[in-house]
């Protein structure tokens, strides 16, 4: 199964977007090792929120687009990886061990949906 793994962290906190090379060297060695144990799919790090925008369509509404930053988040989607995982329990492990390379971080753990799960659905 795929699970997709979000990062939140505080924008506002000095490391969240200029990490030291020790931060840097140690997940470049956690992402090498997670690639060649076939966890890691893909994994990437996104800019602050101030070159990012919000786009929002209440129903019936049409969509409006609001330009970072997000002044009314405290915290933001600092990044996301894409991991292998035999069920939830094993991703939610994989994300306690990421969230450890940080010192404040939030990690949020969805399932991706495979065309497979929408078989079942067609059945009921």
């Amino acid at each position: 199964m795929r699970f997709l793994m979000m990062h939140r962290l505080d924008e506002s906190a000095p490391e969240a977007w200029n990490p030291s090379p020790e931060f840097i060297e140690k997940m470049g060695a956690f992402v090498q090792d997670w690639t060649e144990r076939g966890i890691l799919i893909t994994a990437e790090g996104v800019h602050p929120s101030e070159k990012g925008a919000i786009v929002r369509k209440p129903r019936g509404a049409t969509p409006t687009a609001t330009d970072g930053p997000f002044t009314e988040a405290k915290e933001v989607i600092g990044g996301f990886a894409l991991v292998n995982a035999a069920d939830r329990a094993q991703a939610v492990e994989y994300a306690r061990q990421y969230a450890d390379l940080f010192d404040e971080i939030e990690v949020e753990v969805r399932q991706v949906v495979e065309f497979e799960d929408f078989e079942g659905l067609a059945a009921e």
